[in-house]
């Protein structure tokens, strides 16, 4: 996820009077999926739930006193209050695994799990769920990863990414940077100013500026998603320059996989739709404060 700092969001969604998701208590972290059909919520109670299969599926609770939810594949990712973050692989009824404490976000991708310490440092695994533990990056903000992709978001504003084995080096991206985001071979950055940028490629590939008065910013496959500073959501599918579709309007968060796209609304109510840009949207859940898609 590429959310614009927590604070002035507020700001802006209060202003719009969009405010009743517990914006200010969110915790960084990639919210969209590589196509999968599983759909994960976290309540305003600390509760978080997924369902597997169609937009009609049964919820199952998963977990309590959670702060963030990740989804990929098979596997299911949470972040409790106290800082552990813990993964199950398998079915939604399987056993969670203790990954790490001291946490801030937890990232998934494929069979890589990536932790962000407490104290900035970066660490990220490979294979199964008891793999050794790889230390990537120290003074990270955001940790993102898609396929063998790994990016960091550093305190500093500047972005790096890495392609390959997980002792690659890393290729700085950008400065002035509040978030960044990475899908197959595309990767997103969010800088202060607003602007979304998107490029496709290798690591030096040419950045497309795609939009302003962005607070959000989400890839997957070759569909690009923002969400403007006025609550306003947009999608567009193909080339980076692509045209916007209009998706809602007071919307709080956005979030792609494959062919589903995500919106949680200000007063707590989350939609899915699947399918083309104008598909019709699902009621998924209310008191909704996090919505992620795998």
């Amino acid at each position: 996820m590429i959310l614009k700092t927590l604070p002035a969001v507020a700001a802006v969604l209060t202003l719009a009077g969009l405010t009743g998701a517990s914006t200010a208590d969110a915790v960084p972290g990639t919210v969209s999926g590589d196509g999968g059909n599983r759909i994960g919520v976290l309540k305003d109670n600390g509760d978080a739930y997924v369902k597997a299969g169609g937009l009609g599926a049964t919820w199952v609770k998963g977990a309590g006193e959670v702060k963030q939810v990740a989804l990929s594949g098979d596997r299911i990712g949470v972040l409790t209050g106290d800082g552990v973050a813990w993964v199950k692989e398998g079915g939604l009824g399987a056993t969670w695994v203790r990954e790490a404490d001291d946490v801030k976000q937890i990232a998934l991708s494929g069979n890589r799990i990536g932790v962000v310490k407490d104290n900035g440092d970066a660490y990220v695994k490979e294979g199964g769920l008891g793999a050794t533990w790889v230390k990537e990056s120290r003074k990270v903000k955001e940790l993102e990863l898609s396929r063998n992709r790994i990016g960091v978001l550093k305190g500093n504003g500047d972005a790096y990414v890495k392609e390959g084995g997980l002792s690659a080096g890393w290729v700085k991206e950008a400065d002035d940077v509040i978030g960044i985001d990475l899908a197959g071979n595309r990767i997103g950055a969010l800088t202060g100013d607003g602007v979304a940028w998107v490029k496709e490629g290798g690591l030096g590939a040419t950045w497309v500026r795609e939009s302003h008065d962005v607070i959000q910013l989400e890839l997957s496959g070759k569909r690009i998603g923002i969400l403007k500073d006025t609550g306003v959501a947009y999608v567009k599918e193909g080339g980076l320059r692509a045209t916007w579709v209009h998706e809602y309007e007071h919307a709080i968060q956005i979030a792609l996989s494959g062919k589903r796209i995500g919106v949680l609304k200000g007063d707590g109510d989350a939609r899915v739709k699947e399918g083309g840009l104008k598909a019709t949207w699902v009621l998924e859940a209310g008191n909704v404060t996090e919505l992620a898609l795998s």
